[in-house]
């Protein structure tokens, strides 16, 4: 199954107020692996960015204007999560955002018949009334997070793939059931009962071990 690990950063928290998405990262997972394919796009938001915006993901007006727009982007970043499921932590949060930018680039919205999984919602039915925040879960899984400055939409995805590893049963998803079934097949594997071996001497070695006896004069249990 091929699913796609998806983050964005943004300019503020409500694209109806014109806030604009400034960074994009995605990153293949094929059967809960890291394939080592991913996409990661600065965008220029064509507006300024606000202070507080800016103290979360350290994106400045200045570095965003020298990046291609969301539209400029949009072709390679839909090629590129076609047809997969989509993992996003707080899902509602990026894909309304998504979506906005793609109507502004004349484009229908996200198709969510391809499923969408959202870790925030995993973590909350697995751990009612822990926090579900992307930090709190690494620290849950006692994942690595001294890289996490700042919030960084590439960053944060190679972090919540680690999460949701952990989140759909731990590092080896699926190695206790072949576990089991291989138990079950040994259990009710036909058990073929062979005779026994014949281990008598046949006549001629009791003879030779008589023979061989003559030849010892002081046989040790004679003693």
């Amino acid at each position: 199954m091929r699913e796609i690990v998806l983050d964005t950063e943004t300019t503020g928290l409500d694209p109806l107020a014109g806030h604009r998405v400034v960074e994009v990262a995605a990153i293949e997972l094929f059967n809960h692996v890291q394939t080592g394919e991913y996409r990661h796009f600065y965008l220029n938001p064509e507006r300024d960015m606000p202070e507080d915006a800016f103290h979360i993901h350290g994106l400045s007006t200045e570095f965003l204007a020298q990046h291609k727009t969301f539209a400029d982007e949009v072709e390679e970043f839909l090629k590129f999560i076609d047809g997969a499921q989509l993992v996003i932590h707080n899902a509602e949060f990026d894909l309304k955002f998504l979506d906005h930018e793609l109507k502004r680039a004349g484009r229908p919205p996200l198709d969510r018949s391809r499923g969408v999984v959202d870790t925030v919602s995993m973590a909350r039915r697995k751990y009612p009334g822990a926090p579900a925040s992307l930090d709190a879960l690494c620290r849950r899984f006692e994942i690595d997070l001294s890289a996490r400055e700042k919030h960084g939409a590439k960053l944060d995805c190679e972090l919540l793939a680690l999460v949701y590893l952990e989140l759909i049963g731990g590092r080896e998803p699926g190695l206790d059931l072949a576990a089991s079934r291989r138990r079950r097949v040994q259990a009710n594997a036909e058990i073929i009962v062979r005779p026994a071996r014949p281990h008598a001497p046949s006549e001629e070695e009791l003879a030779a071990h008589a023979e061989f006896l003559k030849k010892l004069s002081q046989p040790v249990w004679l003693s």
